[in-house]
């Protein structure tokens, strides 16, 4: 069976197919013109298709990847008929993802023997970095684990109290202090907290202050030190929340946040609100980080497990 067969979660599957629908929309609108009129891949539909890409908030480098790839493709084959192209540009960008995104598991397990299993996340304001934090708390909840939430960006007091609402929501613990304290120490009381509580897993949201803060990196590397003091070689997982609507500026924020600190893993929020669904593509390629979390609604499992096979299905689905 093609893996593009393949049967997939139906609700998470429609819930993914309606998330990328302005994004599928817009870039076979725009791949449309570009062979219009052609029925053979030649120098002028591939400069179209890579405008179409740029476009598409793919990326300039991931672009240049993926034409240089179907030129490959078309020399060898000699003649490419532009009703292959949907096909061939599948394949190729299913390839690309597959690179860095080596997980299809729909369930995303904490690994064994990591206990608690700590989780940084970073990000700037407005990304959805909190609602991130309250639906992947939702979703270990749902596996039977235990869950603590620490407040650890305590420079805005609305970042404290929508933790605070989520933690309600979803009826787990927080630990938190004033506005103004010292993040480190917030994340030193959560981490000692959970490991009297027997947690499974510990959540730590952290400053969204804007990249361009140059104690940033220290500020993370401080926290980092201060958790290991309760519970070696944490944080075992740091996530970088990337709003997808922003497109370009996404591109930028992963740039300055993997200087800043070492991120393991990206979540792409608000792909269902914008046609700009290419930058998980390019995000993926160029750093070579992978997408572990997709936002596609507002409901709260609405926050899915990325996987690559799925997300190419219904981003090429017609």
């Amino acid at each position: 069976m093609s893996l593009f067969k393949k049967i997939f979660s139906s609700q998470k599957k429609e819930t993914l197919d309606k998330g990328l629908e302005k994004t599928k929309s817009s870039f076979f609108s725009k791949l449309g013109k570009a062979v219009a009129g052609k029925s053979k891949v030649d120098d002028d539909v591939l400069d179209n298709l890579e405008e179409v890409l740029v476009s598409s908030d793919v990326g300039v480098d991931t672009t240049l990847k993926i034409i240089k790839r179907i030129e490959a493709r078309v020399s060898r084959d000699k003649y490419v008929g532009t009703d292959e192209l949907n096909t061939i540009l599948r394949e190729e960008i299913a390839g690309l993802l597959s690179e860095t995104n080596t997980t299809d598991d729909i369930d995303l397990q904490i690994p064994k023997g990591k206990k608690p299993y700590v989780i940084m996340v970073v990000g700037v304001n407005g990304v959805g970095k909190t609602t991130t934090i309250g639906k992947l708390a939702y979703r270990f909840k749902n596996q039977g684990l235990k869950v603590v939430l620490g407040a650890a960006d305590t420079f805005r007091a609305a970042a404290i109290d929508q933790l605070q609402v989520w933690a309600d929501r979803v009826d787990v613990p927080i630990v938190k202090q004033q506005m103004g304290s010292d993040p480190a120490s917030v994340a030193f009381d959560t981490l000692s907290s959970a490991v009297k509580q027997d947690a499974d897993v510990v959540i730590i949201d952290t400053a969204g202050r804007l990249h361009n803060k140059v104690n940033l990196m220290n500020e993370l590397t401080k926290v980092k030190r201060v958790m290991q003091k309760v519970v070696d070689d944490t944080p075992h997982e740091v996530l970088l929340v990337l709003d997808g609507s922003t497109g370009q500026n996404a591109f930028e924020q992963a740039k300055q946040f993997t200087k800043a600190t070492e991120v393991t893993a990206l979540a792409i929020t608000k792909l269902d609100g914008t046609a700009k669904g290419g930058v998980v593509i390019g995000i993926s390629d160029q750093f070579k980080i992978p997408v572990k979390y997709i936002g596609v609604g507002e409901g709260i499992e609405d926050l899915q497990a990325f996987n690559k096979h799925e997300f190419v299905d219904s981003f090429f689905k017609i």
